[in-house]
């Protein structure tokens, strides 16, 4: 190791310092990073949840059983032995869950410009967030309420079903919900190709179902809507029993009908359980050496020490525009990515707006140092990371001091890169102001 390698290691904490700085990081979360706004903090926890840090989570478990609660409400209320006993309890968690999901509403509309793609207009981008699917499930789920209260006429039976739709909002706090979504997206070419397929084979069966069929039993196949009806339960092969054929030409028919309504249905929940699966698959995709050998870092590594990475280290996959870390909180792991774009917001003068790319090492001076992340990091693209936990790291640099004074290197290397862009920027400002100053007025 050169003079410079081992000066730029020894400026940052050995491994003792740091579990001693993590043991006097206050709770408090003083640091260069609390010029992040009020607004931005109430987006991370809204937007983010548990990415955002302890309240970000304890948020997001809140309003899940907050929205089972409230189906569980409605379901109960609905029997009138309950409906006598408790119906004042019902009514005033009515109240109450109404009110909270509406200031939720409410502040994710106040806090949409933090998102950089609802930042430039702030009336048009917000007008234009809340024309988004999850904002329209929001807006269903306290509609009914503000309904019954300025409509009292209103059928309550119709306004208990429509509360039913809070269970939609599970969505936004489900990954397995949300990937399902994203799958009847990606095919629904696919799905709608299958759909014509089966209006086709429904209107073939119908109307051979209806020369067939239609002199023999013109009170039950004497038209073809009526033949349709029977050509969708035979194709469904539910088979109600309350129209069949009676000659030999219409039982043959219906044979080859209900056949062909098994391959038929089997299409798309074939496409569809296809396609979740290799998506769930391209989430949880399995850590390989191929995958840390385009890590510079791991470059030259160990076999015993690449072994226990692989064991070691946990696949993501994070959309755009999602928190990888949060300014201020404190780290719970190291992220090493794999491939898309990643933006640094909230740093000092100098450091903002780096994008990060694959290779790249997301809160390596947390983790090492125990200090709070100094800037909030954004998938600016979709992409994969590798995570290491906090406990996982403390076990492989013990073990490993050489992979320690590695990833102690690469930090200090890339702190200097940071440093040397900062004065750059600084000096590219300043002769911009001396060559302003100079200009004739």
């Amino acid at each position: 190791m050169n003079r410079t390698g081992e000066a730029a290691e020894s400026s940052i904490p050995s491994w003792d310092d740091r579990e001693k700085g993590l043991r006097r990081q206050p709770e408090s979360r003083s640091g260069p990073v609390r010029a992040s706004t009020f607004r931005h903090r109430v987006h991370l926890i809204l937007e983010a949840g548990r990415s955002s840090g302890r309240l970000g989570l304890v948020f997001e478990i809140f309003l899940i059983v907050l929205i089972v609660a409230n189906a569980v409400a409605v379901s109960l209320d609905s029997i009138p032995r309950f409906a006598a006993a408790y119906g004042r309890f019902f009514q005033w968690f009515e109240i109450v869950s109404v009110a909270i999901f509406t200031v939720e509403y409410a502040l994710r509309i106040w806090t949409v410009p933090e998102d950089p793609r609802f930042a430039e207009k702030p009336l048009a981008d917000r007008l234009r967030y809340v024309l988004q699917p999850y904002m329209v499930i929001d807006l269903v789920a306290i509609a009914p309420a503000y309904i019954a209260l300025f409509v009292p006429f209103a059928d309550l039976r119709i306004l208990r079903l429509f509360r039913l739709f809070r269970l939609l909002k599970i969505a936004r706090y489900s990954p397995a919900v949300s990937t399902l979504i994203h799958v009847l997206s990606i095919e629904r070419r696919a799905l709608f190709g299958t759909l014509l397929l089966l209006l086709c084979i429904t209107c073939l069966c119908a109307e051979a179902m209806y020369v067939i069929e239609g002199q023999v039993q013109p009170r039950i196949f004497g038209d073809l809507p009526s033949c349709m009806y029977w050509a969708i339960i035979t194709l469904t092969t539910v088979g109600y029993g309350d129209v069949t054929p009676i000659t030999a030409g219409g039982r043959f028919l219906a044979g080859i009908t209900a056949v062909m309504g098994l391959g038929l249905f089997a299409l798309p929940v074939g496409i569809i359980a296809s396609a979740f699966v290799t998506e769930i698959h391209r989430r949880d995709f399995v850590v390989t050496s191929s995958m840390l050998s385009k890590i510079p870092l791991f470059a030259g590594t160990d076999i015993e020490v690449m072994s226990e990475l692989m064991a070691t280290l946990r696949s993501h996959m994070v959309a755009p525009h999602v928190p990888i870390v949060v300014g201020g909180e404190p780290p719970t792991a190291m992220y090493f990515i794999i491939s898309g774009l990643a933006k640094e917001t909230g740093r000092g003068k100098g450091k903002q707006g780096n994008t990060l790319g694959p290779g790249d090492v997301i809160a390596a001076d947390a983790a090492l140092n125990g200090t709070a992340h100094d800037c909030t990091i954004f998938a600016h693209t979709p992409m994969r990371l590798l995570a290491l936990a906090n406990h996982d790291l403390v076990v492989l640099l013990r073990k490993f001091p050489r992979l320690r004074r590695k990833i102690q290197k690469s930090a200090a290397i890339r702190n200097k890169r940071y440093r040397k862009q900062a004065a750059e920027d600084v000096a590219v400002e300043a002769e911009g102001t001396i060559e302003s100053e100079l200009l004739p007025q």
